[in-house]
């Protein structure tokens, strides 16, 4: 099974996406409870929400396998993104709702997870280092948007509901803030509610990535499910509504294409 797929544009811009894999090993999916199999907290059909951007010229990085597996935006060290809040490791035990992921006395011990991230971590990490270079190489510099989707609502992770679009980029450390506010702009366009820095301001991905005073601009987008799909199992896409969001979204990547453009100019 391959850990990533791969679709190289020729464009500035990369789009990653980490959590939308769905597999899980048979060693690995044996050892788990009736809840992991549900695969509640995948980024559920976020490559076919962003299929358009191919047409682009966007690059596109997606992972295989489950977050449950390894959190591929989660640092190699497993440090805490977000002190004060319920902490969803690397290798994670329970699901958002804190259900347990894995029967007892079956969790993976610390030789399991460095296999894990030798495993699946590296190599996806090394495949972003690898575009973003060849990106750079080729046009001076690289935006990396890194695409998520979660739930409208999950209490054990935060209060109420989410806004529809929620962009981070670490309080404007990761890309440029001009870049920041034309997302922010693009992203109002089309009557959703969004918003900058709110409850998600960008994992480790967007973190690590992002280094503007090395031409490399990155940036978290984290969608609400209810906007282009159902957030009740079988987790079903709905075209009716994803059609209604994909223009804002072409519009937000568009914005960041744009800035670049004239910012590099």
């Amino acid at each position: 099974m391959k850990r990533f797929n791969v679709i190289r544009g020729d464009s500035p811009l990369l789009i990653s996406i980490p959590h939308m894999g769905t597999f899980l090993p048979p060693d690995v999916k044996q050892r788990m409870t009736p809840a992991a199999l549900q695969l509640s907290d995948t980024d559920w059909h976020v490559d076919k929400l962003y299929w358009f951007a191919q047409d682009m010229g966007i690059s596109m990085l997606m992972a295989t396998h489950s977050r449950y597996v390894i959190d591929l935006n989660r640092p190699q060290d497993d440090q805490h993104l977000y002190p004060g809040q319920v902490k969803t490791g690397l290798c994670p035990l329970e699901t958002f709702d804190g259900e347990k992921l894995y029967q007892e006395g079956e969790e993976p011990d610390e030789i399991e997870k460095l296999n894990r991230v030798a495993t699946y971590w590296l190599p996806y990490h090394e495949a972003i280092e690898a575009e973003l270079a060849r990106i750079k190489e080729r046009h001076g510099y690289a935006i990396l948007y890194d695409a998520h989707s979660i739930r409208t609502e999950v209490p054990r992770l935060f209060d109420g509901k989410l806004w529809d679009l929620n962009l981070g980029t670490a309080h404007n450390k990761t890309c440029a803030p001009e870049m920041a506010a034309a997302a922010l702009e693009a992203a109002g366009s089309g009557g959703y509610s969004s918003i900058l820095n709110g409850r998600f301001v960008g994992g480790n991905i967007t973190r690590h990535y992002g280094q503007p005073q090395n031409d490399v601009h990155s940036i978290q987008m984290e969608l609400t499910w209810g906007n282009y799909m159902n957030e009740t199992q079988p987790y079903l896409y709905r075209p009716d509504k994803a059609e209604k969001l994909q223009p804002v979204l072409k519009n937000v990547l568009q914005a960041l294409l744009d800035w670049g453009k004239k910012a590099y100019a």
